[in-house]
């Protein structure tokens, strides 16, 4: 995991939630984190880590994850253990 990976697993943790940070940047950090990542219909994308899987859907047209997207994600990371 780089820095730029740490800086976005702060942002994921940080209160109040940060709705504007780009969604690749999350999935970047979930695949550092050795996620494995499968690719549904549409803009669905699948996560597994560590024997946990999250279900989310790329934001489009624009880039941002929007809060609830960081809120989801946040859970993810605390149910595979993963914490700044």
């Amino acid at each position: 995991m780089n820095n730029k990976h740490k800086k976005t697993l702060d942002i994921v943790f940080t209160d109040p939630v940060n709705g504007n940070i780009e969604w690749r940047r999350i999935e970047s950090l979930f695949l550092a984190l050795g996620a494995v990542r499968t690719e549904k219909a549409g803009s669905a994308v699948s996560f597994v880590l560590n024997d946990f899987r999250a279900d989310f859907h790329r934001p489009h047209p624009d880039k941002a994850a929007l809060r609830y997207r960081v809120k989801d994600a946040r859970k993810f990371l605390k149910l595979a253990g993963i914490k700044p």
